[in-house]
């Protein structure tokens, strides 16, 4: 009996012993006359269980099935199922087994038997920033290196592309690493699927961000140094926003959160130990998943994505480029590779050209749009002394030493002419 029935039955008692009145007992216990009246009828018949409420240690008549609860436990004690949340764990128990639990239940069962532990997060106060009102104004990126395979297969990293007004995963793809090349070449399908965003918010890595002073040449030239990526985006008409914080960035930040859970527990589920089975699954299963369940609406619905134009070659703009020289014997090195052009080219000395590396590993010579022809060979060809040399050396003529006249203090003979003015003297 708890106190709140002990201070009924003390006001019940007296009143059936006289020492006070319904009315007054009404008002202690804050309940109508009607209900006290009750009360000391269940007393008078029952005696003190007559205030204690019938249902008190008999299971609840809403209660679930032990036999379900038991499938249920027995699925989430499944190693497949190891580091489920409560959430997720209640829509695969539905999904497969078919099984209509209520989070709040499958949370207690996990809680219950040690399969989920409660743990609080501290929050830090941050300024809320709006989202853009409509798709394609801001684009957030990232890249998370992850076990996403959890050993089964390599280590990758998962890049996701998601917009800013509607949360919407645009596009995403696991790969090696998260590097300039593999950035670049996952920017191409999306730019080909979605077009050009406004701008692309991203964090302060070196791939977005050159963590250096500008050299010599980028001052005299009053440039800032710039990645290869913005470099490229640039050229496309793109803004390339740099992040001051993650949580700058947050629906990126939170959604790998959310993909290293439940991505992680679905690839396990089917099994899958390839990268390229990874992506496979990523794009025809996950991502219009997660997108039909966490989506919002944008604020306004139109799409600023713009199309791309004729004159972006993606190819060349999507490549490394580092300007290069042209040698006296033709050739350009780049990589410790030696460039041969082919003849004609019509280069002078010193020409300042640009070396595309493309996506696909082939190389470009390039200058002011203009492509030329080379061949990649093991060493410089061979040039005759005589031929290397661009300009013939100045031949210099030497003056015999004349000998020291003592009459005259020690100057040469025929060093300087002679004035009228010094013969006078001297006569």
């Amino acid at each position: 009996m708890g106190m709140k029935e002990r201070d009924r039955l003390h006001a019940v008692r007296n009143i059936l012993e006289g020492r006070i009145t319904q009315s007054e007992a009404a008002r202690l216990l804050h309940r109508s006359e009607r209900q006290v009246r009750r009360l000391c009828a269940k007393v008078h018949a029952q005696g003190e269980r007559g205030l204690i409420h019938g249902l008190q240690g008999r299971l609840s008549n809403h209660c679930l099935d032990e036999k379900l609860l038991g499938q249920a436990l027995s699925a989430l004690h499944d190693p497949l199922w190891e580091g489920f949340g409560p959430v997720f764990a209640r829509e695969k128990l539905e999904q497969i087994y078919g099984m209509e639990l209520g989070k709040t239940t499958v949370r207690k069962l996990m809680i219950g038997t040690q399969l989920w532990e409660v743990s609080r997060r501290g929050k830090r106060h941050r300024s809320w920033r709006e989202r853009r009102p409509r798709a394609g104004m801001m684009v957030q990126l990232d890249g998370s290196p992850h076990d996403w395979l959890e050993g089964r297969g390599p280590r990758c990293t998962l890049i996701i592309y998601i917009d800013d007004a509607d949360s919407c995963v645009s596009y995403g793809e696991f790969v090696d690493e998260e590097d300039t090349f593999n950035l670049m070449s996952t920017t191409k399908i999306y730019l080909l699927q979605r077009g050009r965003p406004g701008t692309f918010y991203v964090d302060k890595d070196s791939i977005y961000n050159v963590n250096r002073p500008a050299n010599v040449e980028e001052q005299l030239e009053d440039k800032d140094p710039i990645t290869q990526f913005t470099r490229a985006m640039g050229e496309l008409g793109i803004e390339v926003l740099l992040a001051g914080s993650p949580q700058a960035k947050g629906r990126v930040e939170r959604g790998f959160r959310t993909h290293q859970d439940r991505l992680v527990k679905e690839l396990r589920l089917a099994g899958i130990s390839t990268m390229k089975d990874a992506n496979q699954f990523l794009h025809e299963t996950y991502i219009p998943d997660h997108n039909r369940r966490c989506a919002v609406e944008a604020a306004e619905p139109i799409d600023m994505h713009r199309p791309l134009l004729a004159s972006h070659d993606l190819d060349a703009i999507l490549s490394h480029q580092e300007d290069r020289q042209v040698h006296n014997d033709s050739i350009v090195r780049y990589d410790n590779r030696f460039l041969l052009l082919a003849e004609g080219h019509g280069l002078r000395p010193k020409t300042k050209v640009v070396v595309q590396e493309r996506l696909d590993g082939t190389l470009r010579i390039a200058r002011y749009g203009r492509y030329f022809e080379f061949k990649q060979v093991q060493a410089r060809p061979y040039v005759p002394e005589q031929l290397r040399r661009a300009k013939p050396r100045p031949v210099v003529v030497t003056r015999p030493k004349l000998p020291r006249n003592p009459f005259f203090g020690g100057i040469r003979i025929g060093s300087r002419p002679t004035t009228h003015s010094s013969v006078a003297v001297l006569s």
